[in-house]
C-alpha cells in the first residue's frame, strides 16, 4: 500500500468519525460520502465515499421511464431513473432535490430505490451476506461539506478524482448507495470488492436495478476512481440490458460520452 492510498484510507475513515456531528457530518468520496437531507430523517449524519455535457440534468422524460438502450437518448431529467449526473452533466438547477424520498436505514433514497435495494438487502442476508448502507441520497449543501472536506485534506486536484464537486454528485439523485458489510471491514475502500458482501453485489445486485457505477479502470470516463461499494439504481429492466450490452460504464451505455474533468476547472 502506498504512502498516498494509506492517507486517503486514513482521511476517509477521519471523516466517518465525524458523522453524527448534524451539520458538520462531513462525509466522503466521490460519492464523496455523507448523506445530506433536509427534514427529522435528515437529522442522522451519513458517510460515503468519494465519487461522481453540456447539457445539466434537468429537462426532459418522464420520471421512472425506462426505454431501451436502443432507443436511448442523452438523458437530462434528474427524476428519471435514466439520469447521467457527471463532471460534465451537473444538475439544473444544481440545487435540484427529489420530491419522493424516503428513509432508508438510516438515510433517505428516493422510493423505487428503496423498495428495490431493502429487497436485495433481503436476499443476500438470506445468503448469510450481511449488506450495510454508509450513504445514500446527499443534498447539495451536504456535498458542498462534503466535497470541501476532501479539499482541504488532499487538495483540489486529487479531491476531484475522489468526490463530487456539489451540483455534480450522483448520490443528490436519490438513486444511489455506498454499501459496507456487517463483519468485514473494508469501508470505502478498494478492498470491498474482495470481501463477500463486495463479491455479491458485483453478481446479484443488476437483478435488483443496480449497477456499479465506477468500475475498475474506467476513471478516463466516469472521472473517479473505482467504488466497488458504490451501486447506482437504473430499475431491473435497465440494468438487466446495461450488464448485457458489455458496455463498461453508463456513459458508454446511453453514449453521452467521457466526462474524466469538469469544464470549469
Amino acid at each position: 500500500m502506498t504512502v498516498h492510498r494509506t492517507a486517503d484510507i486514513f482521511s476517509r475513515r477521519a471523516a466517518l468519525a465525524l458523522a453524527g456531528g448534524g451539520a458538520g457530518a462531513l462525509l466522503l468520496a466521490a460519492c464523496g460520502s455523507g448523506d445530506g437531507t433536509s427534514g427529522a430523517s435528515n437529522s442522522a449524519s451519513s458517510t460515503g465515499s468519494a465519487s461522481e455535457g453540456s447539457g445539466g440534468a434537468g429537462s426532459t422524460a418522464a420520471a421512472g421511464s425506462s426505454p431501451s438502450a436502443a432507443s436511448a437518448s442523452t438523458e437530462t431529467n434528474p427524476g428519471s431513473l435514466r439520469v447521467i449526473v457527471n463532471k460534465m452533466r451537473p444538475f439544473s438547477p444544481k440545487e435540484w432535490e427529489p420530491e419522493d424520498l424516503v428513509d432508508f436505514e438510516g438515510h433517505q433514497l428516493r422510493t423505487e430505490a428503496a423498495e428495490a435495494a431493502k429487497k436485495m438487502m433481503r436476499a443476500a442476508k438470506q445468503e448469510g451476506v450481511e449488506l450495510t448502507v454508509s450513504s445514500a441520497y446527499r443534498s447539495y449543501a451536504v456535498q458542498q461539506q462534503t466535497y470541501q472536506h476532501w479539499v482541504e485534506v488532499n487538495g483540489k486536484q486529487k479531491a476531484d478524482t475522489l468526490s463530487a464537486r456539489p451540483g455534480y454528485s450522483e448520490h443528490q439523485t436519490g438513486l444511489a448507495i455506498d454499501f459496507g458489510s456487517a463483519q468485514e471491514g473494508c469501508l470505502l475502500e478498494e478492498c470491498y470488492k474482495d470481501t463477500k458482501a463486495g463479491r455479491w453485489l458485483a453478481e446479484h445486485a443488476p437483478e435488483y436495478g443496480y449497477i456499479l457505477r465506477f468500475p475498475q479502470q474506467q476513471q478516463g470516463i466516469t472521472g473517479y476512481v473505482f467504488e466497488p461499494w458504490h451501486y447506482r439504481y437504473l430499475g431491473v429492466e435497465l440494468a438487466k440490458e446495461y450488464t448485457a450490452s458489455g458496455a463498461g460504464t453508463l456513459e458508454e451505455f446511453f453514449g453521452t460520452g467521457a466526462a474524466p474533468n469538469y469544464e470549469e476547472s
